[in-house]
């Protein structure tokens, strides 16, 4: 099932989708209004729809639009994962000056993963994402993103990590400046239970990129060209260090636009991957 968090007046509310119909969580008695507080109250720990079948009976059919929503949980930590598809690591050898750096990270046995954004740094969808105002070559990552409670893998969502490459081209140790600032993650549009999802490294990801009603930049991949596995990536995020439930892990991009492409402001992300959903997010400098 997918898990959406949707505002109501001044209240946001939770709303699961069988895909047949939607109900408002929220509205059964002692109801959830957040993804945390569905698995906080669910003694079984077996997992997000075997939380929400204690609220499913009284629950309320409810239909909304895209316009209501908002973002679909609030991590506390969104992490990152680079270099775990072939043209990731050909994207990074483009733009830096020193490109062995990124073969070694591809074919070595420990994974790159670093930190992303706080929650005042990340959107949901429907919210405009950032390009640095000192950067002048920036793209959207869309990724495949592992949500993360207690530890073990509960649901995926859509991420896009946004990135400077001319920054970070210019020396890999510059790669929080390229990755860290205001509106440089977007996750959403749902969470898409674990137990929903028959294979994460076997689903369909697309991207278009509109510009003055034209799309500029069009792409299709599958995450079965990711080298990594989301159990991999998720065993090193958490080794040694404990992250804060509801954090968020992305799993890296294999859509990268081609040559010297930059976003503009005004620009529109549609990211759409199988069984998950589609995020979309305008382009705006910050």
């Amino acid at each position: 099932m997918r898990y959406f968090r949707v505002t109501s007046g001044d209240d946001e509310r939770l709303v699961v989708s069988d895909g047949d119909a939607a109900y408002d969580l929220t509205s059964a008695p002692d109801g959830p209004s957040t993804v945390v507080e569905l698995l906080a109250a669910d003694e079984t720990r077996q997992g997000l729809d075997e939380a929400a079948e204690a609220y499913l009976d009284d629950a309320g059919e409810v239909e909304f639009d895209d316009d209501d929503l908002v973002l679909p949980v609030e991590p506390p930590e969104v992490w990152a994962s680079g270099v775990t598809y072939q043209i990731s690591e050909e994207a990074r050898q483009e733009e830096s000056d020193e490109p062995d750096v990124y073969i070694d990270v591809y074919q070595s046995e420990r994974p790159e993963v670093f930190f992303k954004a706080t929650p005042s740094r990340t959107v949901g969808p429907n919210e405009s994402v950032g390009i640095r105002g000192d950067s002048d070559w920036d793209t959207p990552e869309p990724e495949l993103a592992i949500v993360l409670y207690e530890g073990d893998i509960v649901g995926f969502t859509i991420g896009n990590d946004m990135s400077s490459r001319s920054i970070e081209g210019a020396n890999p140790l510059y790669l929080p400046q390229a990755k860290v600032y205001d509106r440089c993650a977007a996750l959403g549009p749902s969470v898409t239970s674990a137990g929903d999802i028959d294979d994460p490294h076997d689903l369909e990801m697309t991207m278009q990129i509109h510009r003055d009603d034209e799309v500029v930049y069009e792409g299709e991949t599958n995450t079965g060209e990711m080298v990594r596995t989301c159990e991999e990536l998720t065993s090193y995020l958490t080794r040694h260090n404990v992250v804060p439930d509801l954090t968020v892990l992305m799993t890296g991009t294999a859509l990268v636009p081609e040559g010297d492409f930059t976003l503009h402001e005004g620009d529109l992300v549609e990211i759409e991957i199988e069984d998950v959903g589609t995020l979309k997010n305008p382009v705006t400098t910050v």
